[in-house]
This record gives structure tokens, sequence and C-alpha cells, in this order.
């Protein structure tokens, strides 16, 4: 039987990581990774983590592994590009095992360049299409797009200036994460879309989108995060909240400038 192809993508939010006065911060997203966990659809999925953005911090395998493994019940792998020397082989064996893949926050451009360098990109693909669970938040969310409004100035020259990165384009729109919490990203998506044949979608802190195939909904931590489809229309630049549904609806229609959602 034909596994369904999956992408859930996390605007932001915490997983419990480890704060300087030694507490862990309290995961808001919870309801979110639990959805992760089921769609796997297995008692013990096996969910590799690629922290490619952060420098392959270990600080955020801990959190993963605890957050993931620990209180959702995975068996925790963990795919280090930047600090491990990895073969090919190696590389496609650990994608290739994954029921679940998580990418976390960081650095998109970076990502991405390191991924097609490695051919990281065709391997994660290929996961998608045979039914591995994808799924990430803030730059993990951006790869799975066709681009994002990406931060990744910041990492590299502290610069506040946002750009388009182009992700693996499974789902062909742009995606902007934490549209409710960064206001530099609500006053440049408009510049960013002006000449965009394509919607973007917003994704409020705590919200996400799962597509499933052909059919997509939305996802909420709580009543406050939203996520919207964004366009120009004429001189206009519309913002339609995307409702939350339990119910799934065809992706087309939200991707259709002119379609109801």
């Amino acid at each position: 039987m034909k596994q369904s192809r999956t992408i859930i993508a996390i605007g932001g939010g915490e997983i419990g990581r480890l704060l300087p006065n030694g507490t862990h911060a309290p995961t808001s997203t919870l309801l979110i990774e639990q959805e992760i966990v089921r769609r796997a659809k297995k008692p013990t999925p096996r969910l590799l983590f690629i922290p490619t953005a952060t420098d392959d911090h270990t600080w955020y395998c801990d959190v993963v592994r605890g957050h993931f493994g620990t209180r959702l019940g995975c068996t925790v792998d963990t795919l280090l590009l930047r600090r491990e020397q990895l073969s090919r082989t190696e590389i496609e064996k650990k994608i290739g095992r994954a029921d679940i893949i998580y990418v976390g926050w960081g650095n998109t451009l970076r990502m991405m360049t390191l991924w097609r360098r490695l051919g990281v990109d065709t391997l994660l693909r290929t996961a998608w299409e045979r039914g591995t669970v994808m799924c990430g938040v803030s730059a993990g969310a951006i790869c799975w797009f066709e681009s994002g409004n990406s931060d990744s100035r910041k990492f590299t020259s502290g610069s506040d200036r946002l750009i388009r990165v182009s992700g693996l384009g499974l789902i062909p729109a742009l995606v902007c994460p934490h549209y409710d919490t960064e206001p530099l990203r609500q006053t440049d998506l408009p510049r960013m879309m002006r000449e965009s044949p394509r919607v973007a979608i917003t994704l409020d802190n705590l919200a996400a989108i799962e597509v499933v195939d052909d059919q997509y909904r939305i996802l909420s931590g709580n009543e406050c995060a939203w996520a919207k489809r964004c366009f120009w229309e004429s001189s206009i630049f519309r913002m339609d909240p995307i409702p939350v549904r339990q119910e799934y609806v065809p992706i087309a229609r939200l991707l259709d400038k002119n379609a109801e959602i």
C-alpha cells in the first residue's frame, strides 16, 4: 500500500530548549508534534533530526532527543552534516531509515546551500515521495516550500535585511514563518511578493500547515496562532486568514488566488 506524502511546516515555537538559568522552556508546540508522530503510524517511529541550520549544535540535538524521544516515544537519530564527514552512503542510510525527518531552525540559506552540495536535497525529496513524514520549524518549514522569507543574513553579517531563499519546492508557494512575532517580516513580505505569481503562506508562532498528498489543513497551538494566504491583487496586498478546520481541504484551492479558502 502506498504511503501518504506528508509535510508539517511550523511557523515557530518552543520544544523545551534549555534556558540560561538551567531550566527548560515550556513546550508550546506539543499538539503539533503529537500530530507529527501520529502521522508516522508506528508505535515507535524512527525520527531523524537534521540541525544543519544551527551548525549541528549539540544542545539542540539534546533538546530534540528529550522531546521526541523521552516525551513522545520516538527513536531519535541525528544527521550532522557540518560536524561529521559522512559519506553519501552513510547519509542515504540515515535518511532511508527514518519514519520522520525533523529539520530545525537557523540559517536557511547556509543549510540549503550545503544540502544541495551534498545531494541531501535529492535524498529528502525521495524520502518524501516514499512516505516519510517531513516536518520542521522556521528554517525547517521554509525548506519544504518553493521559497521562504528568511532572516539568514543575521547569522552571517548581523543584517536585518530579509531575503528570499529557495527550498525544495514540495509546496509551490512562498512561506513566511514567525509572522506574528517579527515585525520586519510583516513589513517586508509585500515587497518580496510584489512580482511573484505565487501566493505566500504566513505562519504565526504555534501555527503549522499540514499537507497530506493534495490536501491540507492548518494546525494551531492556541487560538491566537494564525496562518494567512497573501498575494497582490492589482495594487492591493491581500491577506486572507486560513480557517482552522479538522477536515482536510484540497491544497489547489489554497494556492489559487481566485479560489475561496
